[in-house]
């Protein structure tokens, strides 16, 4: 099948240049493409595939050994002095959301390994991602294990399995490429800053471009290798480059100046740590070779910095993405440019300049060229119009990502030192690992045995003896190796934690508006947002006011997107009580169809009271037994103020059967648990 060549990529001039950067030196850690859906971020990643130089490997071997220097620890060797050798495209290895760890890391025999001491080990992703590529999409719904995973083998350049004492350890070194859509969730820190660079991306607001981009897209559509003939020049310009460059990259000088310059960046950004200062001075190298000169600029240093840095100065959910390029520029202008070779070319696109490489008008052009001449033709703009990085060199200042610093819509941003009361589910569920409430899960600590269902995970070893033990004399062993088969296989029941869904109902009527009430709640939270964010949850936010409800955020675990939607929740009008609790059931029924194993644990922060349509407080009473009977456990945090108290808000908790706290009670300095409580099958609580 003929895929999209990278050269006739239209646009993110940063994207294209930071997954180059990585071609020409996979030591900067790989890239991280955020942006809006529908931005090319895959297409880009599958097309950089193509112009990877080949591979030569040991002839037969699984691991893709290097026939100049095997692997010593190859499972599949060892491998003779001169072992016959084979050449193969460099691989493109696309790791689902839903892979198992033994997909991703590979599986040993365990049958073989306890009854006849055999190492038999079958490669995974890892290792078929050797000297290649690999590519995450969506690497934000990974779980997090998995993406630990991914990135120690990154940057150790070996992959190790260990299970039940027995260790098989291989080469595994790749270029490593995650995209995501922050409106689906973020990664924590600790898992970006592992990420070498990163880039946004969004999708151009000039009509020129998009047309230009639609034009291309209808042509490789209705003629796929005429389309790649086209371009072909074009992209075998940029895979001689990368292959020069990667050449040229052990020659390149790091002078002492450009050295100073990127510490002084990296500590005008209060980044932590020193991966930073490495990944920057590996990305500058990278950059210099791919232009074809013997010493780092400033240039270059620049470059570097701003696809280094911006993720690694956030420093929690409701930080804005980006980098402040007037403060970056400052930050070099204090170390001071000692470079008298300063060449300003390389700050835009793949190219660094209008007159060479791809993205110019010179040979290999891809982004200023017209679909039936790469090189030359009609002009359309190639310059990036997203958010973040890119916003120096073509980008669209009034649009991007949210929380922007000058840009995009407000960020509603909890206050220093409030933390969230822990809440959880109660009993053992069997959910997605998180770090909220108890679960079955594949990691924890182990509470017993069971039969496996299918293929046997974690081997419970005590277990599996027991039940091999009564068959030994009926399988004639008299003595040497235990002898076992399948059916004695026990694998082990673990319990940890689950991330849940976090329903927040907000009551946003007028009688919340009054004496600061809804900042307070909105504070409150703020707060509890944070915690889902720590504890790998999805959040959903339901609003009512004035005649019925909106669900302001379906499911998510972008708590970005749930604080952007706070910030602009309105305020007034009459209390739709009912509506917001039929609305919150309705969600909760959603959800659970589309992901049932995650439960649901609903917050629901009001007054109690209910003065919308006819009889009210009846139909609020009616219509919170019938979230109530959906199962799904209940706190009412209670918004009431002042000397003079209704109690309607504890009213309401017990018609859903709910536990019922003060608001003052959720957010409070110090952390402190707050289970609600168990109910039996029926969703009722016992007495």
């Amino acid at each position: 099948m003929t895929g999209y060549p990278f050269s006739a990529v239209l646009g993110m001039d940063d994207m294209r240049l930071a997954l180059l950067l990585n071609a020409v030196s996979p030591a900067i850690g790989g890239v991280l493409v955020r942006g809006e859906k529908g931005t090319a971020k895959s297409t880009a990643v599958r097309a950089l595939a193509t112009l990877l130089p080949p591979v030569d490997r040991v002839a037969g071997c699984r691991f893709a050994c290097d026939p100049a220097a095997p692997d010593p620890a190859c499972p599949d060797g060892p491998h003779p002095d001169r072992p016959a050798a084979e050449r193969r495209p460099a691989r493109l290895v696309e790791l689902p959301v839903g892979a198992a760890e033994d997909r991703v890391v590979g599986s040993l025999d365990l049958e073989r390994a306890l009854a006849d001491g055999v190492r038999a080990f079958e490669p995974g992703l890892l290792a078929a991602a050797h000297r290649g590529v690999l590519y995450v999409d969506e690497v934000n719904l990974l779980h997090d294990h998995l993406v630990d995973l991914l990135l120690d083998a990154a940057a150790m350049g070996r992959c190790h399995v260990e299970r039940e004492g027995v260790s098989v350890s291989h080469a595994s070194r790749f270029l490593l490429v995650g995209t995501m859509n922050p409106e689906e969730g973020e990664l924590r820190p600790q898992l970006l800053d592992r990420f070498g660079l990163t880039v946004e991306v969004g999708a151009s607001r000039d009509p020129a471009v998009r047309v230009e981009v639609v034009r291309r897209r209808l042509a490789a559509d209705a003629d796929p290798v005429g389309f790649a003939a086209r371009w072909a020049a074009a992209d075998a310009e940029i895979a001689r480059r990368v292959a020069a460059a990667r050449r040229r990259l052990d020659g390149v000088r790091l002078p002492d100046a450009a050295l100073r310059q990127i510490a002084e960046v990296c500590a005008a950004f209060d980044v932590d740590g020193m991966r930073a200062d490495i990944v920057t001075a590996r990305t500058a190298l990278a950059h210099a070779a791919w232009h074809g000169r013997d010493a780092v600029t400033v240039a270059d240093v620049r470059v570097a910095a701003r696809l280094a840095l911006p993720h690694r100065r956030r420093r929690d959910p409701f930080d804005s993405p980006g980098l402040d390029e007037q403060r970056l520029d400052e930050a070099l202008d204090r170390a001071g440019d000692d470079d008298p070779d300063d060449d300003q070319g390389g700050s835009g696109g793949p190219d660094g300049g209008p007159d060479s490489g791809p993205g110019g008008g010179g040979p290999g052009g891809g982004e200023d060229s017209g679909p039936d001449r790469p090189g030359g033709g009609h002009h359309a703009s190639g310059r990036d119009t997203s958010a973040g990085p890119a916003e120096a060199h073509g980008g669209n200042p009034g649009e991007g990502a949210p929380g922007r610093p000058g840009a995009g819509p407000a960020v509603a941003v909890p206050r220093q030192g409030l933390e969230a009361r822990l809440l959880t589910a109660p009993g053992v569920g069997d959910g997605v690992p998180g770090r909220r409430s108890r679960a079955r899960t594949g990691r924890g600590r182990t509470t017993g045995a069971r039969v496996p269902a299918g293929r046997a995970g974690a081997l419970h070893l005590p277990a599996t003896l027991r039940a091999a033990a009564p068959h030994q004399v009926g399988r004639g062993r008299t003595a040497g190796p235990l002898r076992l088969r399948p059916v004695d296989l026990r694998e082990a029941v673990r319990e940890g934690r689950e991330g849940n869904l976090v329903l927040f109902v907000v009551d946003a009527s007028g009688s919340m508006g009054a004496r600061q009430r809804m900042a307070a709640v909105k504070g409150a939270v703020l707060a509890l947002l944070t915690d889902a964010y720590q504890r790998r949850d999805k959040v959903a936010v339901v609003a009512f006011r004035g005649a019925g409800a909106q669900t302001l955020l379906p499911a998510t675990s972008s708590v970005l997107a749930a604080s952007t939607r706070l910030a602009e929740l309105p305020t007034g009008g009459r209390t739709p009580l009912a509506e917001g609790l039929l609305a919150a059931a309705e969600l909760l029924r959603v959800e659970r169809l589309r992901d049932p194993r995650r439960r649901p644990l609903v917050l629901v922060l009001t007054d109690g009271r209910a003065t919308a349509g006819d009889r009210p407080l009846d139909r609020a009473a009616y219509a919170a037994a019938r979230l109530a009977a959906t199962g799904a456990p209940c706190v009412v945090v209670d918004c009431e103020s002042g000397p003079v108290r209704l109690g309607l808000a504890r009213r309401l908790a017990a018609h859903l059967a709910a536990d019922h706290h003060r608001l003052d009670q959720i957010a409070a300095a110090s952390l402190t648990h707050l289970t609600t409580r168990p109910r039996d099958r029926a969703g009722r609580v016992p007495a």
